[in-house]
């Protein structure tokens, strides 16, 4: 590769570095806009470390990863509680009447944030504090004794649809209290039960006195927790404040005989509306991952910059390159090589010992043992088993090109001789085939 092109790519790669680096700084956006709260998530805006924590006290938790529409008849996999972390996708109105009903028979409902719709049929709305370019102020809540709890970014608004006059005076009022976003986004689609409430507690509220967690007891039995403040079951706050002792009793199914609806006593996280419905929760996670939070951002570069660079180095730009042509030799080309290499030697003598070692290899018929060579005594006894006249005098031309000096003609006349003894002792079977035609 030349020197321009490894400037380029270093450039290159610096610059989606630094293009990562600066999409993760200009990110910093509150835990809720980054990734869902899923129990699958493990960075700080991710639930599991929430999940594995509940797990460990000995909390009968578990994710459900199918829809709600057999929530209270499915006894077999009703839980005691469910909690609604603020879901990506909304629950549908089959979905919604069924957590109704699973209310009236006495179940617990924690939602975070909209919960998918809960919150707005319970006649609640999560509305952001103020925004300050793309972070949310936070507002510092009212001591709660015994507990240390961090400011939150959202509140709840109480609203009611007595009227049509009234539910877009609603509307616009709620769409107005914040530029990113509308809590109302889904209501002209949401068809919400009847949820009869009868006691409305508020366990937090900020000094400016709005509501951030209220418990609502519910006709029937049954309880619905609402969190204005998603990020309170997330990892982040988990972590680092002292959010879980005071989140965690809502978690946990009350002590005693169980109500209706209880079923099992199961804890059970939503995650079928985050997006991970059954069969595919790593997939999942991990295209999240990757597209929705700057460390994920950051390797996306890294892979456009190594499918680049390969690019680069695996075309060849311009006409081919001249390269020395090499082939293989012929059988004829090594042994004028050989030959040549021997008379450059002066090895004549090896020359001739070896061109007699083969005859002699042919010629036996218990084999040679390695390392046997012919000698001058070894070709007199030719002589003996030749049976005419001719083939005598091959073995005396033989038998002077081997014992007497010379040049390089003695090989020539050896391996001549050699030919027209092989001719009269070798085997009449070779001799008949190789006659064939």
């Amino acid at each position: 590769m030349s020197l321009r092109s490894e400037v380029g790519l270093a450039a290159l790669f610096v610059a989606a570095v630094g293009t990562a680096f600066a999409a993760g700084s200009l990110a910093k956006t509150p835990a809720s806009e980054l990734e869902n709260a899923s129990t699958f998530l493990t960075g700080p805006s991710g639930a599991k470390g929430v999940y594995e924590v509940m797990s460990r006290m000995g909390r009968p938790v578990t994710r459900r990863r199918i829809s709600l529409f057999d929530l209270v008849a499915d006894s077999a996999a009703r839980p005691a509680i469910l909690i609604e972390a603020d879901p990506e996708a909304s629950l549908e109105s089959g979905e919604m009447t069924q957590v109704a009903a699973f209310l009236r028979n006495g179940g617990t409902v924690v939602a975070g944030g909209d919960g998918g719709g809960i919150t707005l049929c319970a006649g609640w709305a999560s509305v952001g504090g103020i925004s300050l370019g793309r972070h949310r102020d936070t507002m510092p809540i009212v001591p709660v004794p015994g507990f240390s709890l961090p400011g939150v970014r959202s509140y709840l608004r109480p609203w009611q649809r007595r009227s049509r006059a009234r539910r877009d005076t609603t509307r616009d009022t709620l769409a107005d209290s914040t530029e990113d976003s509308n809590p109302l986004r889904e209501l002209n689609e949401l068809q919400c039960p009847i949820i009869s409430l009868t006691s409305v507690d508020t366990l937090v509220r900020t000094f400016s006195g709005h509501p951030v967690v209220v418990s609502d007891r519910v006709a029937g039995g049954g309880r619905l927790i609402l969190m204005a403040d998603d990020g309170w079951l997330r990892n982040r706050a988990w972590r680092t404040t002292g959010v879980p002792y005071y989140v965690l009793p809502m978690l946990t199914p009350e002590s005693g005989p169980s109500g209706r609806g209880r079923g099992r006593g199961q804890v059970q996280w939503d995650e079928y509306h985050q997006g991970y419905e059954e069969g595919g929760s790593l997939v999942g996670a991990t295209w999240h991952w990757l597209v929705d939070t700057p460390a994920g951002w950051a390797i996306d570069q890294l892979v456009v910059v190594l499918l680049v660079w390969l690019a680069v180095t695996a075309v060849r730009f311009g006409p081919a390159r001249s390269v020395i042509d090499r082939r293989r030799r012929s059988p004829i080309e090594h042994l004028e090589a050989l030959a040549a290499g021997f008379e450059g030697a002066e090895g004549n003598q090896t020359v001739l010992d070896l061109i007699v070692a083969g005859l002699r290899r042919r010629l036996s018929r218990t084999g040679v043992e390695p390392g046997a060579k012919a000698d001058e005594q070894w070709i007199a006894s030719l002589t003996l088993a030749m049976p005419t006249a001719q083939g005598r005098g091959a073995v005396r031309r033989l038998r002077e090109a081997f014992t007497k000096p010379g040049g390089h003609e003695r090989v020539l006349a050896a391996a001549n001789s050699v030919e027209d003894v092989w001719e009269e002792l070798r085997p009449r079977a070779t001799r008949d085939r190789f006659s064939t035609p």
